[in-house]
């Protein structure tokens, strides 16, 4: 049997395949991943049609592949063949025994990897697969739901560190790694975005007692509810959509000569994972409440460091949300992600002295950035629209009467 590279989505030319994770003559189980493909936007595996052997490789990892590119010779049901590579590859079954052994006969193969990265146990997990399998998707979601945080599954080796002697100077180690596929489209959006817009930046700051004030009041009572924390991006997310209302350019996108005002929205959430940065969007944020917000910001987040957001998490968006507060972040310039015409930005809260009423006091601050297309929106709307998100979070009453 023939072994190709699956349909691409549309927006999808190409991929790059990553790695084989069977190798000729390695038994393998039907429905478990035999190759990693990484496309621009997320990884894709290539699942066994039915148990057997790979019998030979066709492509080598690293090779650029579309749509149909034979990838390999698959045998179906090579008993022999599979026994012998057993023996000669003790470990592989070995590793897969336990997971198996834990979830019955329901475990899918292509899961088991992420059950050792994330350490869930597949017992817990409900299976959406054929005949009740337990898949990827499955498993990525069982861990969104404990809201933890597992490690990135790996989709590309990391490079090692050359040692040198302190003895010997000798010659000065370098490493060239070539950018994975998600690096490379990160590179050329921004360039794209710099190069195609008239970015222009301003600032505000905002003073967040009074949001700080009502989580504290309500978080248990919120956690307990609904069964996620009460954080900080839930207001920041309604705060920029009451903005967007009151200023709709701010939520526009230049096509052509012509300018498209959306009437909802697509809110994107940049999240950071070992692979560089991804934005999941929250579609119709202005139907959410507080914690459905939370809640598929926590998934997403779980689901971007695992390597299991679906193609369609990742596409559209009107306008975008980064937080560059939770590296340490005081003050920075965000780069719009086209084709949208505006990005917020973000940073660390910090305790410093500011007059109230005539007293100096001491208060949470923290720097707001909203960076823009000038082409469409001018200094005033931007200057307006932030202004607008500072009102909402300093009387966070604002946004439940819609002032």
């Amino acid at each position: 049997m023939e072994i190709r590279v699956p349909q691409l989505p549309e927006s999808v030319a190409d991929a790059t395949l990553v790695a084989w994770r069977k190798q000729p003559g390695e038994p393998v189980g039907r429905d478990e991943n035999l190759a990693d493909l990484e496309t621009d936007k997320v990884v894709l595996e290539v699942p066994a049609p039915a148990a057997g052997v790979v019998k030979e490789i066709k492509i080598q990892s690293g090779a650029t592949v579309k749509s149909g590119d034979l990838l390999a010779i698959f045998e179906i049901g090579v008993a022999a063949t599979a026994a012998s590579a057993a023996k000669a590859a003790p470990s592989v079954v070995v590793a897969s025994a336990p997971a198996a052994k834990a979830s019955g006969d329901k475990l899918g193969p292509a899961a088991r990897r992420v059950v050792e990265e994330t350490g869930v146990d597949p017992a817990a997990v409900s299976g959406t697969g054929r005949d009740g399998r337990v898949t990827k998707r499955d498993v990525v979601a069982h861990a969104a739901k404990q809201a933890a945080v597992p490690a990135a599954v790996a989709v590309a080796p990391k490079p090692q560190p050359i040692a040198v002697s302190a003895a010997s100077p000798g010659p000065r180690a370098e490493q060239r790694v070539p950018m994975t596929r998600l690096r490379q489209r990160i590179a050329e959006r921004l360039v794209q975005a710099q190069q195609t817009a008239a970015l222009l930046t301003t600032f505000n700051e905002i003073d967040l007692m009074a949001v700080n004030e009502l989580r504290a009041r309500h978080k248990d009572r919120f956690e307990k509810q609904y069964g996620v924390k009460l954080g900080f991006m839930s207001f920041f997310v309604k705060a920029s959509i009451e903005a967007l209302r009151k200023f709709p350019v701010m939520n526009a996108a230049v096509d052509g000569d012509d300018i498209i005002y959306h009437e909802y929205y697509d809110v994107g959430v940049a999240v950071s994972t070992d692979r560089g940065l991804v934005v999941p969007v929250l579609r119709n944020a202005e139907t959410m409440g507080f914690a459905e917000i939370e809640r598929q910001i926590v998934d997403y987040g779980n689901r971007a460091r695992l390597g299991g957001l679906a193609l369609e998490d990742l596409q559209g968006g009107t306008f975008t949300i980064t937080n560059g507060g939770v590296f340490g972040s005081l003050l920075s310039t965000p780069i719009v992600n086209a084709p949208q015409s505006a990005i917020l930005g973000m940073h660390k809260i910090q305790d410093r002295p500011v007059v109230v009423s005539g007293q100096v006091v001491v208060r949470p601050m923290m720097y707001l950035a909203v960076s823009y297309d000038h082409r469409i929106i001018d200094g005033r709307e931007a200057v307006q629209f932030l202004v607008a998100i500072k009102d909402s979070l300093e009387d966070p009453g604002r946004m439940l009467l819609g002032l």
